[in-house]
């Protein structure tokens, strides 16, 4: 009898053992390969030939459309006459701030050189996007969408739609990238953008559905300067996800995307057979610029026609009002099948406050922004490499401090130490009179609160903290305040900026180093074997 026990002891054990080596062998998510040429090219986006950059030929860049956990190997080849990076708008990156392409963590490409990112897409689902993130290079396209879908084993919190359309927004300048560099190099800020793209033209796209049927619509505003309002003639849109987040199933005429974000929404063609407008505007520009494209109806013989459906032009609290209607879907499964609402921010104490003023001024007569004083310089040596070879003399803790002061502003590296896991709060003060719209890389964050005025403790009275919506990209109204809160938990070095690309380019930036002294390949992965190095960093021998 002991002997049967035994041998059917082993022959369980050997089963298991057999089917645990299978799901390792097995483990490994799949990946997508890319080879992208990235080149200038010739396109009239405004009818008349003005020089872009293409990758593989596509204006915008072609689109990655990936699943939960897949790897993404990107062969980037640049055949500018510029040295190039391009950064993954929202992609948090977990363990490898190696692959983030900006200049904080990666040498950039050299012209006539390649380069290959290699990253996962770590437990996110949603729509994103990619660019552009040396120089004013974004403003001549080297963008394009990233859509992250679920997992077929994880449930969505609506019925799955008829159709899938993906809407790059993007603000356009008559003048090319180079000349707007220029500008700013001589210390003027950027004129108002000439038009507003859809997908890289300014009219004449057309999406097509069918009456009765529900389709998805991925909304990203890829622009440098200018916050959007888009809508659809007709047509009530349900919002579903923004950032990857899903959120409570609400309806809206129009919905305000700022620079940098992205939103999801569901349109179901109710409406008679025809085309109607789909409209994208400026928002607090004068004047307000418009660009259209089109949604048909199968069988729709009439364009589309009457007036444009209206939005809102310089409406400030309507904007601050309907982001506040943004709330997180708690009972939603996200990228894993764990409720989006079990991960209760609102209860965890905070370790540490900080505090960003952006700021226009003038550094040695010409035009710079800063973040509490300091306008940002990226030094030659990418501050992740210094910090992981100890390179002294590139950058310090000190340079910046956490709260901003009363002086005259001045040029630096900014960096900002925190622990790893330590639950952060960052409040953006806004006392300029235009819009602002900080990213934060490797993370996302909890949006909990805007107010107008000067932010102080007690305005932690007003906070969302059971609800507000995790997101990359925070938008920051006029002479007002937004605050965040997040779990810092991805080791590296970050780079938190300013989506308008004037601003970041001359020095609204700083990064934010995740650091404890344990060296593991659970909260970091080596120097990739590719690593490019530059100024003071060596190739290891």
């Amino acid at each position: 009898m002991k002997q049967t026990n035994l041998l059917l002891c082993k022959i369980v054990i050997g089963t298991l053992l057999f089917w645990l080596a299978s799901v390792f062998v097995n483990a490994e998510d799949p990946y997508l390969f890319y080879t992208w040429n990235v080149t200038y090219g010739t396109r009239s986006p405004l009818g008349v030939p003005q020089q872009v950059i293409l990758i593989n030929g596509q204006f915008p860049g072609p689109a990655i459309e990936a699943v939960t956990n897949n790897n993404i190997v990107v062969n980037l080849i640049n055949n500018l006459d510029e040295p190039f990076l391009i950064t993954w708008n929202g992609v948090k990156q977990r363990r490898t701030s190696w692959q983030d392409g900006v200049l904080g963590t990666n040498c950039p490409i050299q012209p006539n050189s390649n380069w290959t990112y290699q990253f996962q897409l770590k437990d996110q689902i949603g729509t994103f996007t990619y660019f552009a993130s040396t120089s004013m290079h974004r403003a001549s396209g080297a963008f394009g969408a990233f859509n992250i879908n679920q997992r077929a084993v994880i449930t969505t919190p609506y019925t799955q739609p008829d159709g899938d359309f993906t809407l790059l927004v993007s603000d356009w300048f008559n003048m090319s990238h180079k000349d707007l560099q220029k500008r700013l190099d001589a210390g003027y800020a950027l004129p108002l953008p000439d038009a507003l793209l859809i997908n890289g033209v300014s009219s004449g796209l057309i999406f097509t559905g069918q009456q009765g049927k529900t389709y998805k619509f991925r909304v990203s505003n890829v622009g440098i300067e200018t916050s959007i309002n888009f809508r659809i003639q007709n047509h009530t849109m349900t919002l579903i996800e923004v950032e990857g987040a899903h959120t409570l199933q609400e309806s809206y005429e129009s919905l305000d995307v700022h620079v940098g974000q992205s939103v999801t929404v569901l349109v179901t063609l109710k409406a008679s057979v025809r085309d109607y407008y789909i409209v994208a505007s400026t928002r607090f520009t004068k004047p307000i610029l418009n660009t259209t494209a089109s949604l048909r109806y199968v069988g729709s013989k009439n364009a589309a026609s009457g007036p444009l459906p209206i939005g809102p032009t310089y409406h400030i609290h309507w904007s601050m009002k309907q982001a506040r209607t943004i709330r997180m879907n708690l009972t939603a499964n996200a990228a894993r099948p764990n409720p989006q609402g079990s991960f209760h921010y609102g209860t965890i104490p905070i370790n540490r406050t900080i505090i960003l003023a952006n700021a226009a001024t003038m550094i040695y007569g010409k035009l710079r922004y800063t973040v509490n004083r300091i306008s940002h310089i990226n030094p030659t040596t990418p501050l992740k490499l210094a910090d992981w070879y100890n390179i002294s003399g590139v950058f310090d803790f000190t340079t910046i401090i956490s709260t901003p002061t009363i002086g005259p502003a001045h040029f630096g590296t900014s960096v900002i130490n925190v622990e790893l896991h330590e639950f952060v709060e960052i409040i953006f003060q806004n006392d300029e009179r235009s819009i602002q719209s900080w990213h934060m890389d490797g993370t996302s964050a909890y949006l909990v609160g805007y107010g107008s005025g000067t932010w102080n403790a007690t305005m932690r009275e007003r906070y969302n903290l059971v609800d507000a919506v995790p997101r990359h990209t925070f938008q920051v109204y006029p002479l007002s305040w937004t605050s965040i809160l997040v779990s810092l938990d991805n080791k590296g070095m970050w780079n938190l900026r300013s989506q308008i690309w004037s601003r970041r380019y001359l020095g609204q930036e700083l990064y934010v180093r995740v650091w404890n002294d344990e060296k593991s390949l659970y909260t970091e992965a080596e120097p990739p074997l590719n690593a490019l190095y530059c100024g003071l960093a060596k190739r290891p021998r």
